[in-house]
């Protein structure tokens, strides 16, 4: 039987991550892996996930979109 994790709030290492990324794209000096400025908001958050996920916070895994 698999253990399930207790829902609660998110890891401090990985709140203060996705601050420190949502900051930088509020000034508009976030950068995306090819270089580009970050426009959007759901793309600064990807980015913030999987920069927090790198730094080793326990974050749960992206869910993957349903095909219809």
């Amino acid at each position: 039987m698999a253990r399930r994790r207790a829902k609660g709030r998110t890891p401090k290492k990985g709140r203060t991550k996705v601050r420190k990324v949502m900051r930088e794209y509020k000034r508009r000096t976030l950068h995306s892996g090819s270089g580009g400025k970050v426009r959007k908001r759901k793309q600064a958050v990807a980015i913030a996930l999987s920069e927090a996920r790198r730094s080793g916070a326990r974050i749960p895994k992206r869910r993957r979109s349903r095909v219809r």
